[in-house]
């Protein structure tokens, strides 16, 4: 009998590991200004799964500070990307961002409306919100708290592919964010956060579940 329920329960909990993705991003950076207004920003992006390296591309950021709760910017990605055949093809990717933020005493309030173009990945077989076309919707919310390193952070985003097709015109991922800011001494910028992602119209697609450690450097 306990042999019966000790199979169950392998069985089930293998059952309950094949739905879900489990993954590591990793995020290195350096950022500066060019003018009182203008800044930069490269970073160096890795994401690990159990395979190991599924992707990782070098990013190049513009930032333009309009006023204290406005800043558009503009990204370019150049991704290595892993297919289902194991090889790392390359692609492109410029994404167009509107920045919003408030601050009410210790909370933050944010919000990004981006919009991202991938070149090379058009014609893919499979749709994928985080590297094809898209417009992402991001609110997120930050505390600082008094005497203390840590600002937690909480947030979600929406994806909507924008083409026409299958799949095309609807929402089609939701992504959940906690984590915290650590609020360190001199230039240097540290953030952990766990994420989880969840499509809303192909339910064959696994619940996704994210670590992600980012630390920058600022000149």
């Amino acid at each position: 009998m306990r042999s019966v329920v000790l199979i169950f329960f392998l069985a089930c909990s293998q059952w309950v590991l094949s739905q879900h993705d489990f993954m590591v991003w990793t995020e290195l950076g350096v950022k500066g200004k060019l003018t009182k207004d203008l800044s930069w920003a490269t970073e160096l992006n890795t994401r690990f799964n159990n395979s190991g390296i599924q992707t990782f591309f070098p990013q190049a950021k513009l930032k333009y500070k309009v006023n204290k709760w406005f800043e558009p910017s503009v990204d370019y990605r150049l991704v290595i990307d892993k297919n289902k055949y194991t090889n790392y093809k390359l692609s492109h990717r410029v994404n167009v961002n509107a920045e919003f933020s408030e601050k009410i005493n210790r909370l933050k309030i944010e919000l990004r409306l981006r919009y991202q173009y991938s070149f090379n990945r058009l014609n893919s077989t499979s749709y994928d919100a985080d590297f094809d076309q898209a417009l992402r919707f991001k609110p997120e919310f930050e505390c600082d708290f008094k005497n203390s390193i840590f600002s937690p952070t909480v947030g979600a985003e929406i994806f909507y592919n924008p083409v026409y097709g299958e799949n095309g015109r609807e929402l089609n991922k939701i992504r959940f964010i906690l984590g915290t800011k650590l609020e360190l001494n001199g230039p240097h910028g540290v953030s952990i956060k766990y994420l989880v992602d969840k499509w809303l119209q192909d339910y064959s697609r696994s619940l996704r579940h994210v670590f992600s450690v980012s630390y920058s450097y600022k000149f």
